[in-house]
C-alpha cells in the first residue's frame, strides 16, 4: 500500500471509531509494520496542525484518536444547544395517530390496531415529548397508559385533542380497503 493510501486508511479508521485505536490494531488492519504506521500517524498529526484544521489526532498511551480541536468547542456547543427538529416516519405518525384518537391507550391495544410491535415507536414518541405515560390500567400486569402531551398540541396546531379532524365513515372504509390491499400484496410476496 502506498503512503497516500495508507494515510487515508488511517484517517478512515480513526474517524470511524470515534474513540482511541491502539497502534498495533491500526498496523494489523493495514498489514504494515507498527513503526511505519506510527510514522504515518505522526505525519498526519503534523499535517492537521500545519493546515490549521478543525480536527486533530491525539495520542493516548500507544493509541490514537481523531477529535475536534478545543478551540472549536464553543461552535459545537452552539449547534448542540439549537433545538432539534424531529422527523416523524410513517410508523411514528401511525402510532401517534392511534394514541391521539384512542387515548388513554396501552401498548398492547396499539399493537392490536397496528398488527405489529410498537415498543420502539412509542419510546421514540415519548423521547420526542409528543406522548407521555398517563398512569397504569387497573388490569392484570398493570400496563402503562399513553396519551399525547402539550408539545403534541403545539406541534400540530390544536388547542385540544377535541379539535383533531374527525374521519368520515367513507374515509374509514377507504383506509380499511387500502390496508387490506397492502396485506394481500405482502402475503403474495411472502412477507
Amino acid at each position: 500500500m502506498n503512503k497516500t493510501k495508507a494515510k487515508a486508511a488511517i484517517e478512515a479508521i480513526l474517524f470511524s471509531f470515534g474513540e482511541s485505536v491502539e497502534l498495533t490494531k491500526i498496523a494489523a488492519a493495514l498489514e504494515m509494520n507498527k513503526d511505519v504506521v506510527e510514522s504515518l500517524v505522526r505525519e498526519l498529526m503534523d499535517e492537521y496542525e500545519a493546515e490549521n484544521r478543525g480536527l486533530q489526532i491525539i495520542e493516548l498511551e500507544q493509541a490514537y484518536q481523531m477529535c475536534t480541536k478545543r478551540a472549536y468547542y464553543d461552535n459545537l456547543i452552539k449547534i448542540k444547544e439549537q433545538p432539534r427538529k424531529h422527523v416523524l416516519t410513517d410508523v411514528l405518525l401511525e402510532t401517534l395517530s392511534i394514541i391521539a384518537y384512542k387515548q388513554p391507550i396501552t401498548r398492547v391495544e396499539i399493537e392490536k390496531i397496528r398488527g405489529v410491535s410498537c415498543g420502539h415507536a412509542v419510546n421514540k414518541l415519548v423521547e420526542y415529548n409528543l406522548v407521555q405515560e398517563l398512569g397504569r390500567l387497573d388490569a392484570p400486569g398493570r400496563p402503562l397508559l399513553f396519551g399525547t402531551t402539550e408539545e403534541f398540541l403545539r406541534s400540530f396546531g390544536v388547542n385540544s385533542v377535541d379539535e383533531l379532524p374527525v374521519l368520515k365513515p367513507d374515509q374509514i372504509d377507504e383506509f380499511k380497503a387500502q390496508a387490506e390491499q397492502e396485506l394481500n400484496a405482502m402475503e403474495q410476496v411472502g412477507i
